[in-house]
């Protein structure tokens, strides 16, 4: 079942997802959302070949769609496997979330991190990288956002961890290799990292050269299937768009930091 979080955790997360629902369907229709989600849900499957190329946001339909509906399942999952594993951090921590789309879940680290932190979001996308921020802000959370691809992340000054979430599967060989190497990097030099992303292979059949390399630096691969209670407006959407995500999956690797 899902991690029981504070009662100001839940809190924040209705309100956040109030103002998300209001904020995204002020232009346009549940119907229309419903179907820009099946069409994204279908690049999901059939045409990943065009997400490296952005074609998942491609208009306000599936980005409404997104952030309404895959922003919230990644914030669920997220914040689960955080629970799950106890990914503390120390407060003061900066969360670098690369390829942070629209926030979630870097959100969702932050949430149940156990102590204020603080998120540097690193995103391509124009769009999202505005709803991170917004997202954030919302949540009441302290971040900022690189609008830069995978390539441009640096570590911080200071205490940080490192978050790659629903990205590398989206991205191009030669970025994907180098978000690796930077990983691989944060690990070595005693950070935390965590990895997430969905558990089917045909969305990344690279994993497992991915657990072998995280291997040599202390990370440890899982496999979660999670039993969510989704939100309102989440689960309609599911229904309307011929979707079942009563049973939510994806697969990770987390690197402890040294205690």
């Amino acid at each position: 079942m899902a991690q029981q979080l504070p009662a100001e955790v839940d809190a924040a997360v209705e309100r956040w997802m109030t103002a998300l629902e209001a904020r995204h369907l002020r232009d346009l229709t549940f119907q229309e959302v419903s179907g820009a989600l099946r069409a994204l849900s279908s690049c999901y499957v059939e045409r990943r070949g065009r997400l490296a190329a952005g074609a998942a946001l491609e208009g306000r339909g599936k980005r409404a769609a997104f952030a309404l509906f895959y922003a919230p399942i990644h914030r669920l999952i997220a914040s689960h496997v955080v629970g799950a594993l106890a990914l503390r951090l120390n407060d003061g921590t900066a969360i670098v979330d690369v390829g942070c789309g629209t926030g979630a879940a870097g959100a969702a680290w932050a949430l149940g991190a156990g102590a204020p932190v603080r998120i540097m979001g690193i995103e391509r996308s124009r769009w999202a990288a505005a709803e991170a921020a917004w997202s954030w802000r919302t949540l009441g959370i302290r971040g900022h956002v690189v609008h830069a691809d995978a390539r441009a992340a640096r570590p911080p000054r200071g205490p940080h961890a490192w978050l790659a979430a629903f990205v590398a599967n989206e991205l191009t060989g030669d970025v994907r290799d180098h978000l690796l190497q930077t990983l691989l990097a944060g690990a070595r030099a005693g950070r935390a990292v965590l990895v997430l992303e969905p558990l089917a292979k045909a969305a990344a059949p690279w994993w497992d050269s991915w657990v072998e390399a995280f291997g040599r630096v202390g990370g440890e691969p899982r496999q979660w299937r999670i039993a969510a209670r989704l939100p309102d407006l989440v689960a309609r959407l599911d229904r309307a768009a011929g979707l079942d995500h009563r049973e939510l999956t994806a697969r990770s690797i987390h690197v402890a930091a040294p205690v």
